[in-house]
């Protein structure tokens, strides 16, 4: 069992912070479980570990949308801690994983309370907006960034430094059959993120692609999906400039078509 100290927690919420204030402008994907968890590792002094929490974490976490009002686990919180979780008491990454679903509801939590607390501002935004005030406009949206951000950071902080005596503890008094239910749980939800993605994205023209690159895998026992992500992009590529052509064809109109056919004879 690991000890994380009081400077690695100043900077785990200082990364936290960062990359929550990113989960709203969105323009580097910070907030995902991977890269938070790799960060994270750094900070902890084991970047294998980080890699290894933010995979099982960013998989479990994939086709997890905002649908209306519904506000699903929160990622950023889920990497983080599956990585502190496995850092501070030792065991292994996919019943980290399970043991962090509690914290990513924090950051649900947090993400609805924020939201809430917003809307007392949106009677001096609509006067703002109606005067033209685009600087009272620009305050408010970095004070709400601000605040989203700051409530992360402190949580995270008393997450994984302040509290983490007592969540070491509690997760070592644990029996050793509810650990390894944890551990199950954790190893099952990656395979739930990829089927909640699969509902979402996959399509009936897509089906050949996913059974293709499924028996690439099984066929030559491959251990690294980078092979096959590689294969991917190049298909992508591939319908993306054929995608491309087709468009052009269609601008040009039936009468470009008929001479292109007519120079080919």
């Amino acid at each position: 069992m690991m000890q994380i100290t009081l400077i690695q927690g100043i900077l785990i919420a200082v990364v936290v912070f960062l990359c929550a204030f990113d989960k709203h402008i969105e323009s580097l994907m910070w907030f995902r479980p991977l890269v938070v968890a790799f960060f994270t590792g750094i900070i902890l002094g084991d970047v294998s570990l980080g890699l290894q929490a933010g995979a099982v974490a960013e998989l479990s976490y994939l086709g997890l949308l905002t649908v209306g009002g519904t506000v699903p686990p929160d990622p950023l919180f889920a990497g983080l801690m599956t990585t502190v979780l496995a850092y501070t008491t030792g065991c292994d990454v996919n019943t980290a994983l399970g043991l962090a679903v509690p914290f990513a509801l924090i950051g649900q939590w947090i993400n609805t309370g924020t939201n809430t607390f917003y809307a007392g501002f949106l009677p001096g935004i609509d006067k703002a907006a109606e005067a033209g005030d685009e600087s009272v406009l620009t305050r408010r949206m970095f004070q709400g960034w601000v605040l989203y951000a700051g409530m992360f950071a402190l949580a995270a902080f008393l997450s994984v430094y302040a509290f983490q005596s007592g969540i070491s503890a509690f997760v070592s008094a644990f029996p050793e059959w509810l650990v390894h239910g944890f551990e199950v749980a954790g190893g099952l939800m990656p395979a739930v993120g990829l089927a909640l993605l699969l509902v979402v994205m996959l399509k009936k023209e897509n089906a050949a692609y996913l059974l293709a690159g499924f028996v690439v895998m099984i066929i030559t026992n491959c251990v690294n999906i980078l092979p096959v992500a590689v294969l991917a992009a190049c298909v992508a590529y591939a319908g993306f400039r054929r995608d491309v052509e087709l468009a052009k064809i269609e601008a040009a109109g039936p009468s470009a078509q008929e001479g292109e056919f007519e120079d080919g004879i």
